[in-house]
């Protein structure tokens, strides 16, 4: 695809989001800094931030948001699951994030803690996504039943207005199937049940093939379901990364990638094939109508700055646009970290 047929240039925006992981050191927190400033400088729609089961990352969770809260003007996005919490617990710490100034969640059911088999008692009072979507709007109900806006010309005269104020709850979404579904019309009326319980939003575990997500909007849109599903896109850049991916998800492998990744020595060399591959990715899942793109960046910036610039959907116009690419191709030798699984590892 030429750079006169980008979606950029066809005057399109294309809506773009990244996801990040909380720090574990004071270095890993100082260079996020840095990573959060360069992607909100692309302009995303917005950044969300991991959450550990049993609140194991709740204060650097927390702190992360604040951070984007107030350096940026993008809007942060946390994470909850329904892992280990009681229902007054999960309320305190959706009341915390609220009065911390965060308007959206993206609600999980979670999987069982590490040494935790799957059948054994792990969620707490919650034990659905859909249950923690509705707990998240009864907690904001709660918190502003009302609100009251001046009466001009009154001195002193206030309204009260009992419409509230909107939150965003996005929830997850399995193109390919949760790996404890029976079929994919339990997939498809799981994220119906999500949508009646007020989601408004959803995000998709990561896939290799764009036929697979579009296929499975097709699904979803003919069952009902209305909010838009953005696809969750991770720029695979070596065998390593793909190998864990794969563990973590139940995907199935991708031959081509896996084999180029494979027999390329170099990383440079892995990482350019996985920004290329994830650049076709997301130009096949805009053309087919995705209304966005979801990045799972593992606290770098360089790798996905660079898919959406191969893509087209970085903004010509961003002010620091020009400087980011730049950025991402003096740092291409630098191997991005192999760490962090979350994206692929929470569960409906």
């Amino acid at each position: 695809m030429t750079e006169t047929t980008t979606t950029r240039t066809r005057g399109r925006r294309i809506p773009f989001s990244f996801e990040l992981y909380p720090p574990k050191s004071e270095a890993a927190s100082t260079a996020l800094t840095h990573t959060i400033d360069r992607l909100a400088a692309a302009g995303p729609d917005f950044i969300s931030v991991t959450y550990g089961a049993n609140g194991s990352s709740r204060t650097s969770s927390l702190d992360v948001l604040r951070y984007i809260l107030d350096a940026t003007g993008v809007d942060p996005m946390a994470h909850l699951t329904c892992v280990g919490s009681s229902a007054a617990e999960a309320s305190r710490l959706i009341r915390e994030f609220l009065d911390a100034g965060v308007r959206s969640f993206l609600a999980l059911r979670g999987d069982p803690p590490q040494g935790v088999d799957e059948g054994e008692t792990f969620l707490g009072d919650l034990g659905s996504a859909a249950e923690l979507v509705q707990l998240i709007h009864r907690v904001q109900a709660e918190r502003v039943p009302y609100r009251e806006t001046v009466i001009p010309g009154l001195p002193g005269a206030r309204a009260v207005k009992t419409e509230r104020e909107k939150v965003r709850i996005a929830v997850a979404a399995f193109p390919n199937g949760h790996p404890r579904s029976r079929s994919t019309s339990q997939d498809i009326d799981t994220l119906l049940a999500k949508q009646a319980a007020g989601a408004n939003l959803a995000i998709t575990q990561l896939f290799f093939h764009a036929d697979h997500y579009l296929s499975f909007i097709h699904r979803a849109r003919e069952a009902g379901v209305e909010f838009p599903i953005l696809p969750g896109i991770m720029p695979v850049t070596s065998p390593n990364r793909l190998r864990r991916i794969l563990e973590l998800s139940g995907e199935e492998e991708p031959a081509d990638l896996s084999i180029q990744l494979q027999v390329e020595p170099t990383e440079q060399g892995q990482r350019e094939i996985g920004i290329t591959h994830a650049v076709g990715l997301a130009r096949e899942l805009i053309a087919g109508g995705a209304p966005g793109l979801h990045l799972y960046a593992f606290n770098q910036h360089e790798t996905v700055l660079a898919v959406l610039e191969g893509c087209g959907a970085l903004p010509a116009s961003s002010p620091h646009a020009a400087t980011q690419i730049k950025a991402a191709q003096r740092t291409a030798h630098r191997p991005t970290s192999t760490g962090h699984t979350h994206p692929v590892k929470e569960s409906a």
